[in-house]
């Protein structure tokens, strides 16, 4: 049996001002810990998303550490019987999750978080909160909270004009807010803010740390993730969700139903589209 391969994720929004010259070193201590995925390194903070041994990511953490700008980044954890990425990429960016905003800094400060047990306990109750999904239209189709809102964007640079939609009664509110690991959220909750909305709360961790955290009641469907994986179900197992090779959207069980799914050629989402205007 092939060893398991170990999945993290982590975030922090934090000043960098000597961005270019960390970007080498954590290619370097990666490359020589065997680790696969991408580490995305800008002025406003650092994003991981890696994979490989217990011992190699043990090493890559205790090296961030050494930073105390990097002390304590909460960590997502989970498992894999294969290598989800095919290759180590340090990438400098101007931001580590982008919305176009300069002077949106969530090291800053940002909204008030409410924990995955919290928010559980609301919506067990029945307790009236808005359920409001950050996240891309591709994402939400392959699951969601029950009834939360979808403001149906292509990119989180949608996410401004999006809200601007919202109806001025859930001003004084109550939002919950959440994306896939917390990382949309820490930006979306100070353009919330900033429109006008007086109650508004990050999800902490977001999806994966509810799964984590209280499981999967409430939830319908699985989650999209960055990786070849696709999606994971709440227990944060790969499920059968696939990426259409022409036009890269993601694809139910059901969907790869569809007569206009052909595996390497097309699906219910591109088909019509020539390969060459997809390359555009």
């Amino acid at each position: 049996m092939a060893p398991r391969v170990k999945n993290v994720a982590g975030y922090r929004f934090v000043d960098l001002p000597d961005r270019d010259a960390l970007i080498p070193v954590f290619q370097s201590v990666c490359d020589d810990a065997g680790l696969k995925g991408t580490v995305l390194v800008a002025p406003e903070g650092i994003n991981f998303f890696l994979a490989g041994s217990d011992e190699g990511l043990d090493r890559f953490i205790d090296h961030l550490e050494r930073d105390e700008r990097f002390e304590g980044v909460p960590l997502k954890v989970s498992f894999t019987d294969y290598q989800p990425f095919n290759r180590m990429n340090v990438r400098r960016k101007q931001e580590i999750i982008s919305v176009g905003l300069d002077h949106i800094r969530p090291a800053d400060g940002t909204g008030p978080t409410i924990t995955p047990e919290a928010f559980k306990a609301k919506l067990d109750a029945g307790e009236p909160v808005h359920v409001l999904d950050t996240r891309n239209d591709y994402e939400l189709r392959i699951g969601t909270f029950a009834n939360a809102i979808d403001l149906d964007i292509p990119s989180f640079r949608d996410f401004p004009a999006a809200i601007q939609d919202l109806p001025d009664s859930m001003k004084d509110e109550e939002i919950v807010m959440f994306c896939t690991g917390g990382i949309r959220c820490e930006k979306a909750s100070i353009i919330m803010m900033e429109a006008g909305f007086t109650k508004v709360k990050q999800l902490q961790g977001g999806i994966l740390g509810y799964f984590e955290s209280v499981g999967g009641e409430h939830w319908d469907g699985d989650c999209f993730v960055f990786d070849q994986r696709v999606a994971v179900n709440p227990s944060l197992q790969e499920t059968d969700a696939v990426v259409c090779f022409a036009c890269r959207e993601p694809l139910t069980v059901e969907e790869q139903a569809s007569p206009d799914y052909v595996v390497g050629a097309s699906c219910p989402y591109c088909i019509g589209v020539t390969r060459s205007s997809l390359s555009d």
